[in-house]
């Protein structure tokens, strides 16, 4: 399977906490550019041992990438601009969620922001 998101050039991601809280200032963090053109992200949690990633994406005005599928479970939050797929076109307040192995296009007419999470099945 082609999978263009799935690891940005540098992680800087926290860890799940084995306790209390953490707090990421994303505005601290820098966009990492990812292996399809005009997809960025800030990695936020990634847990190797259980396999879990969060990040925000940023998506450039007609950024495209081709059809793909992930081995995990996929959701995606639209926090601003619009984002399309093959399906459907989303808004900010939509929400998105794909079965592992659900082959899928991506992109943004517009630009977009997104929050995605990744977890096993």
């Amino acid at each position: 399977m082609n999978k263009p998101f799935e690891e940005p050039v540098k992680s800087v991601a926290l860890k799940l906490p084995s306790a209390d809280s953490l707090i990421w200032r994303t505005s601290n963090i820098d966009w990492q550019a990812c292996d399809e053109s005009g997809f960025w992200v800030k990695p936020l949690i990634e847990d190797e041992s259980k396999t879990i990633r969060t990040w925000l994406m940023k998506i450039d005005a007609s950024a495209f990438s081709d059809l793909h599928a992930h081995d995990e479970y996929e959701q995606i939050y639209v926090l601003s601009g619009s984002f399309y797929d093959q399906d459907s076109e989303y808004v900010a307040g939509d929400f998105i969620v794909r079965a592992p192995g659900a082959m899928h296009t991506a992109g943004s007419k517009t630009g977009a922001t997104v929050l995605l999470f990744y977890s096993p099945e």
